[in-house]
């Protein structure tokens, strides 16, 4: 099994629009900024001058897509969904390793809980323009947070800490992490969410 997942929808609409383009020309799965904030995720065109030797081939459905080299590790577990709704058709992209390189499972703890931070618990709390920052792991496993942007201040933070963001690091890492402790000073401002 391949790590980028096209689903069927998606892959029939790339069948269609490369019908109208030379043959031979196949689809390019890249990230830009790969393993920043910043990093953004795209397919485009690729005709066949464009392929590169140090290129990863992928088939699907009368197709060819292609990642570069440097995309490629930022690019596991990518899913390429095509989907109609009321509002018309889109094509939706979604990577979760595209701003932080998948670790390993026998990566050190503090390697696991931030990459768990950057892309299961930021994307939540992005919404409303928060982030959370890891500032230390303690000897006996309390995992020292910092809130950001929208969170500073908010009034809603306790909940979120406790019922959120603790609840779910203790479940991930039962066993290791012992508590999920907020160093941020909470000073509301016009920033604030809540």
């Amino acid at each position: 099994m391949s790590q980028i997942n096209i689903s069927e929808n998606a892959q029939t609409h790339f069948g269609k629009l490369l019908e109208q383009q030379p043959e031979g020309t196949s689809i390019r799965v890249f990230v830009v900024n790969p393993g920043t904030q910043s990093a953004e995720c795209g397919v485009s065109y690729c005709p066949q001058d464009a392929i590169e030797a140090s290129d990863t081939k992928y088939e699907f459905n009368g197709f060819m897509a292609y990642v570069d080299e440097l995309s490629l590790p930022f690019l596991e577990d990518a899913e390429i969904d095509f989907v109609t709704d009321k509002m018309g058709s889109q094509l939706t992209l979604k990577a979760p390793n595209a701003k932080m390189r998948k670790v390993s499972d026998d990566a050190t703890l503090l390697e696991r809980v931030e990459y768990v931070i950057q892309t299961q618990v930021n994307p939540q709390l992005a919404g409303h323009g928060g982030h959370i920052n890891l500032i230390e792991l303690t000897d006996d496993g309390v995992a020292v947070i910092q809130f950001g942007g929208g969170c500073n201040g908010c009034s809603m933070v306790d909940v979120t800490l406790k019922d959120g963001i603790e609840k779910q690091l203790l479940e991930e890492f039962s066993g290791e992490l012992t508590a999920v402790r907020d160093v941020t000073e909470h000073a509301a401002g016009e920033h604030s969410y809540y």
